[in-house]
């Protein structure tokens, strides 16, 4: 997926589906959500290494288009980035397709987010480690 440096596959699970089949509207969300945390992953510490640094990443916004349905048993392969980094603030973009056909988008979204103080909630900047290895991780 042009863009796209990062990507993480995953199954829809019975349990994400109604009753025709087709994956819950909702469920993107916490596709989304698996998608994020694998990203950040990559760097020292992940996610957890914000929280013990005191510094809380909250989602502030999020949006989803759903292109396709998908259902039980797809496998799924959720592309993901970072953009507009700016301080405090910053956007996860997603793009979700098949695995079995690459290219052919089932949803895209994104979510924006702030870096807050964990203890006052008061923004603060995204910890200078995270940001350099976000900016190098999106050159390619």
């Amino acid at each position: 997926m042009d863009g796209y440096h990062f990507s993480v596959d995953l199954r829809v699970r019975f349990s994400e589906t109604d009753a025709q089949g087709i994956a819950n509207n909702a469920v993107y969300l916490n596709w989304f959500e698996v998608a994020r945390v694998s990203y950040l992953a990559r760097f020292p510490g992940g996610y957890r290494g914000l929280i013990e640094q005191g510094v809380e990443a909250l989602t502030i916004e999020a949006y989803v288009r759903y292109l396709a349905p998908c259902g039980f048993d797809d496998e799924l392969r959720i592309h993901t980035r970072v953009t507009h980094l700016r301080g405090a603030r910053f956007r996860f973009e997603y793009v979700l397709e098949r695995v079995d056909e690459p290219q052919a988008k089932i949803a895209e979204g994104w979510t924006g987010h702030a870096c807050v103080d964990a203890t006052t909630l008061r923004p603060t900047r995204m910890p200078a480690w995270l940001a350099e290895g976000i900016a190098e991780a999106e050159r390619g």
